[in-house]
């Protein structure tokens, strides 16, 4: 065990590299000249897409897909808020300092053109399966979108997905949860176990219906919570607020919250965690967007869009200026914590908002743990089933309960090495598709706009 613990660390280092990082950003940086800052153009006709209600088409038929638009975002969101908003986020300010706040930023802007380049390609390439649900995402764009040469990369991509599932998809959200409860509520990890082990169970074995219905009422509403609860904290410190933006836009150029000042540092942990917060690149989120229905790819593409925008833009800033907050001395400079992840984030939520922040915090991280759960639980499926056909996804979803329950008993040392390893490797084959099909998208956007402009699709 010891032994591949230290090989996954190994490929995992080399994975997450500078060369992975500068690839995930410089995509979301290409893609923004190609498409013209179509993030900043058109986000508020994006989350006007997201929010608005079904449409069915004019003779009352309706769209090609089996859930909304809205459903496929909050089956995303499920899986991508999670506890990097909440460890994450933490992590990245203690190794990287309060500037990293500021790169998870940048980050997540160029991300929101690469998450939107993945849901204009997931349901351009999307396929129905013989029961008739749609499957897509990375493994048909590749295949279909660069041909059957390509098909090994397809195989690569949906092979590291489904190992990637049972990691960072249920044993280690299940293991947060069970953290969380037991130092709360002092309840022993197995009962929480059980109990998280059925209600994940009774939502996934009804398939994308069940997923998207239960994320439809959970993501919005532990959204809201959590981000009004933080809201209130910076509404009760405003006091605190410039000086917490102040370090955070001057740490970013400056490393100086740093040990020797190493800007580098700053930069490296909050483009990681900024990734592993939203996303953006990895090729999960497009396998919920095929699932949409949806009159054009680029629709999709903008609601997706809005994914990112949601998760670190707006989630991830609760978080970090909070906590940065939390972190200023009597003096306004920042005392760098001997704690990190979660607990830093709860003690100083709990600080910020005595008896009160500290349960918004193990409140937020239950739910965000358990959406997390669902969501993922729907991309190990079709990542699974790519690979060994569809007869596998009632064997795949049995042992993905299974793994639900096993992450609250055991230790997740190797399995969070692991995970993180074939993270990685699911973006390294997306990352490549998204690069060499850019003229597909730019195409597909250019095709939306005109139908739009000339009525032959509603605006």
């Amino acid at each position: 065990m010891e032994a591949l613990k230290q090989f996954f660390d190994t490929v995992g280092g080399w994975v997450w590299g500078p060369v992975m990082l500068c690839l995930l950003v410089g995509t979301g940086v290409l893609l923004t000249v190609c498409l013209k800052g179509l993030q900043f153009t058109m986000l508020g006709y994006a989350l006007k897409q997201a929010f608005m209600p079904h449409k069915p088409k004019h003779d009352g038929s309706d769209h090609e897909g089996d859930i909304s638009h809205f459903g496929a975002l909050m089956t995303a969101l499920s899986a991508t808020i999670g506890t990097g908003n909440i460890a994450g986020v933490a992590t990245a300010v203690v190794a990287g300092g309060p500037g990293a706040v500021f790169w998870m930023w940048i980050t997540a802007i160029f991300g929101m053109a690469t998450k939107y380049g993945e849901g204009v390609l997931a349901v351009k390439y999307r396929v129905s399966n013989k029961k008739g649900e749609m499957s897509g995402g990375p493994m048909y764009y590749i295949e279909k979108g660069l041909g059957k040469n390509w098909k090994w990369m397809a195989y690569a991509f949906a092979l590291f997905g489904t190992l990637a599932s049972f990691g960072i998809g249920s044993s280690v959200q299940s293991n947060s949860v069970a953290q969380a409860v037991e130092t709360s509520f002092h309840i022993a990890p197995a009962y929480t176990g059980v109990v998280l082990t059925i209600f994940t169970a009774i939502v996934v074995l009804g398939g994308i219906q069940g997923i998207a219905k239960a994320s439809s009422f959970i993501v919005p509403a532990m959204a809201i919570f959590y981000v009004v609860g933080g809201l209130v904290i910076i509404a009760f410190n405003l006091d605190l607020v410039m000086p917490a933006l102040n370090i955070i836009f001057s740490d970013a150029f400056t490393g100086q919250a740093v040990a020797g000042g190493a800007l580098g540092t700053v930069i490296r942990y909050g483009v990681a965690r900024g990734v592993f917060s939203n996303e953006a690149g990895m090729g999960s989120a497009p396998i919920a967007a095929a699932a949409a229905k949806s009159d054009h790819p680029v629709r999709q593409g903008l609601v997706s869009m809005t994914g990112t925008f949601l998760d670190t833009i707006v989630v991830c800033s609760i978080t970090g200026i909070v906590l940065v907050m939390g972190l200023l001395g009597a003096g306004g400079e920042f005392i760098k914590p001997e704690t990190s992840g979660a607990a830093l984030t709860t003690i100083a939520f709990g600080k910020m908002l005595p008896g009160v922040g500290n349960w918004i915090v193990t409140i937020g991280l239950i739910f965000f743990a358990y959406s997390t759960i669902l969501g993922w639980c729907y991309y190990g499926e079709k990542c699974a089933t790519y690979v060994f056909g569809d007869k596998f996804a009632n064997i795949y979803r049995v042992i993905y309960v299974a793994s639900v329950m096993m992450g609250t008993v055991m230790s997740l040392d190797f399995v969070w090495l692991a995970a993180d390893t074939f993270n990685g490797l699911m973006a390294l084959p997306n990352l490549i598709a998204l690069l060499l099909l850019a003229k597909v998208i730019v195409s597909e956007t250019r095709d939306f706009k005109a139908k739009i402009k000339s009525g032959e699709l509603p605006h």
